[in-house]
């Protein structure tokens, strides 16, 4: 089968397309058809290791998996004889950042993990992008509590985590406050938010406006400069790390203290994360924006514009033709 893999960490280019044995499901384990995948932060982040502590997961000095790949939809081709929540032929979608593999025409994953079916209606490249950014947003968000009638501002609002938050915020009842580029504004006001802030004519860390949770989804700013807009017990949160490493530090310290905090939390993935996200698009509350589309023989030029930070919400891969 074609599958794209890198046998060493780096640019976009160690990347290559090639032909792989195809893979065999393990008794619980279903073997999947892909169609669609996408190219993300998690997939560039293992790729090129540029964070060192990826390597305690992935291989010190080499990849140990190597086909990447988080998300995926496809359709069941085989099943192993201890599955029992699906069937050849059904059509699924999921997130997998463990062994990954979906930059791949076929996949293997086991039946317990973050896998689910695909919404009626929906195509598998509308199906593939649901789960990365929205499971990072979602992590996020519910660490913060974040209740009906409380207000949160959400930087990068058309990043695949920002504009996945704020349609989740706005599902729980949230006013939410977001920040994009001029371009955007009309976009993510359709996604729900409140008020839109342009981030080329304000800075957001001015505003004369106390927050419940600021959530920077781009990593782009800090706890010190966004103190100002939280309330007496407001919650600030960020995707990158921050400066000489200073958020998990800070997420260590500052609940200590008493007052304004900083949370750090580790991202995790269940099956009932996927149905929840699932019923989110069934329900019409999410829809996870789509920027293009590469092939598979396409896939580093695809990292090469993932990487440039300007894609608005996902970038898919055509594995094969709907």
């Amino acid at each position: 089968m074609k599958a794209i893999i890198y046998t060493q960490y780096g640019p976009p280019e160690v990347a290559r397309i090639t032909e792989i044995d195809k893979t065999v499901p393990k008794n619980n384990e279903v073997l999947i058809r892909v169609y669609a995948t996408t190219v993300n932060r998690t997939d560039c982040g293992f790729r090129s290791a540029e964070y060192f502590i990826v390597r305690f997961w992935s291989g010190l000095i080499k990849p140990k998996n190597q086909t990447l790949g988080s998300e995926f939809a496809g359709e069941i081709e085989a099943i192993g004889k201890d599955v029992k929540q699906f069937s050849p032929g059904d059509r699924v979608f999921g997130y997998i950042d463990t062994t990954f593999g979906a930059h791949a025409e076929y996949m293997v994953m086991a039946e317990n993990e973050a896998i689910t079916t695909i919404p009626d209606g929906l195509t598998y490249q509308e199906s593939a992008p649901i789960i990365e950014g929205a499971h990072y947003a979602l992590c996020n968000i519910r660490a913060a509590k974040l209740k009906t009638g409380q207000n949160i501002l959400i930087n990068g609002a058309t990043g695949g985590i920002g504009s996945a938050a704020v349609q989740i915020a706005k599902h729980l009842g949230a006013e939410v406050t977001a920040v994009c580029h001029t371009n955007h504004l009309k976009l993510v006001k359709s996604l729900g938010a409140d008020v839109v802030i342009d981030h080329t004519k304000e800075n957001f860390t001015k505003l004369n406006k106390k927050f419940d949770v600021v959530f920077d989804a781009v990593g782009k700013s800090s706890f010190g400069k966004c103190k100002p807009l939280l309330k007496e017990r407001g919650i600030y949160m960020s995707t990158e790390l921050g400066y000489m490493l200073q958020n998990p530090f800070l997420a260590l310290i500052t609940p200590l203290l008493g007052g304004k905090k900083l949370l750090f939390p580790i991202p995790s993935i269940t099956k009932e994360d996927a149905n929840y996200l699932k019923d989110m698009v069934e329900s019409g509350s999410f829809k996870p924006l789509i920027d293009r589309s590469y092939n598979l023989e396409q896939i580093v030029e695809a990292y090469r514009y993932v990487e440039t930070g300007q894609k608005i919400g996902n970038v898919v891969i055509i594995v094969r033709a709907d």
